[in-house]
């Protein structure tokens, strides 16, 4: 490992995609346990969200897999919001490269903590309706904007993306908390692909940890995507909270403690 981390450093890390990648697939957010994990370990912040992406692009392919074939994502319905997300993440991507290490080791917490309040503090009510509403120039137009806008913030921070998918398709759109997941985890496969490439292209991606990380990930979405559609996220999300906050105000302290 050329940043040379310990052994126990990198096994905790895959244990924590690992679970981050069960939680992504159920409810979003996984990132919000991997990106402080990986800043907590020590890595350079562009290192750290290239990392978390290359990580993060193997769980969201998985998920979003696993919804499409039990038909609970349309592409062709919502083709806008995939075209929007890819160029919105592109963009956050390009964005990241222009900002100084010691800004983003500053913001990036509050990213974190934002989206993790507006995590707890949004309720999801389930539907037992899978029916999508009629597309209408309105819908194209909510697309455009939530796709580049939720697809900008993946490229540019990452954490949390998943939910914010999901608390916002469901209070545009008013579907069921299934298609919802399936929606969200293909948008957040799209605008990690997408951001990846560019990560790549900047060279900001520490190779061997994220293709670790990654096939933990994979792991944990496959079997967080089939409990999501067999039981649905209310179980998880307590404990995800408590976790995210709790390392959250430990990555605060640690940016801004020496003023």
């Amino acid at each position: 490992m050329e940043l040379g981390l310990d052994l126990w450093v990198v096994a905790a890390l895959c244990t924590v995609a690992l679970v981050a990648g069960f939680i992504d697939a159920v409810a979003g957010g996984g990132g919000l346990l991997t990106v402080p994990a990986l800043l907590t370990a020590g890595l350079p912040p562009h290192l750290v969200l290239g990392t978390n992406k290359l990580a993060a692009t193997f769980g969201s392919v998985t998920a979003s897999v696993t919804y499409y074939r039990r038909k609970l994502f349309d592409p062709a319905y919502w083709r806008t919001a995939l075209i929007f997300t890819a160029i919105g993440a592109t963009c956050g991507t390009l964005v990241v490269d222009l900002i100084s290490k010691e800004w983003l080791e500053r913001i990036i917490p509050f990213f974190i903590v934002v989206a993790a309040l507006y995590s707890l503090l949004v309720k999801m009510q389930p539907d037992d309706q899978l029916t999508l509403p009629k597309q209408t120039p309105k819908h194209f137009w909510l697309q455009r904007t939530q796709g580049f806008s939720l697809g900008f913030y993946d490229g540019l921070a990452g954490p949390g993306t998943g939910s914010f998918w999901m608390v916002s398709t469901m209070a545009l759109y008013k579907i069921n908390l299934l298609l919802t997941s399936g929606v969200a985890r293909s948008m957040n496969c799209v605008s990690n692909i997408f951001a990846l490439v560019t990560f790549a292209w900047l060279g900001h991606i520490y190779w061997a940890l994220g293709l670790a990380m990654g096939a933990c990930l994979m792991l944990g979405s496959y079997f967080g995507a089939r409990s999501a559609i067999r039981f649905g996220s209310k179980f998880i999300r307590p404990l995800f909270l408590t976790m995210v906050l709790a390392i959250t105000a430990r990555l605060l302290w640690q940016a801004w403690s020496n003023g």
